[in-house]
């Protein structure tokens, strides 16, 4: 069975935990200024880097290449009305969302 998850995010930089999968991640979503896009590391519950610089895109799994980590979940960025339109720093959280489908 499939199951979605949004991720609440909200159109500024942050950190926090998240249980996925019957894990502990860590996730820090930051603003990348020069190619004006969201970024997501992916730590341990320790906080050790698992992976980092992801750009947050539409149209495709943002873990597919990542498939040998064996994370349990796939992760989908997507904006209301406009699913490929990448999401902005003013839409993040808003218009633009984050999912977890495990």
């Amino acid at each position: 069975m499939t199951t979605y998850y949004e991720i609440p995010l909200s159109a500024e930089p942050q950190t926090f935990n998240i249980t996925l999968a019957g894990t502990t991640y860590g996730f820090t979503v930051r603003w990348n200024v020069q190619n004006a896009s969201w970024i997501i590391d992916i730590a341990d519950s320790s906080g050790d880097a698992i992976l980092s610089g992801i750009p947050m895109v539409t149209g495709a799994d943002l873990l597919a290449q990542y498939g040998y980590l064996d994370f349990g979940f796939q992760l989908v960025a997507q904006t209301d009305n406009s699913p490929d339109t990448v999401p902005t720093y003013d839409t993040l959280g808003v218009t633009s969302h984050l999912y977890a489908i495990v």
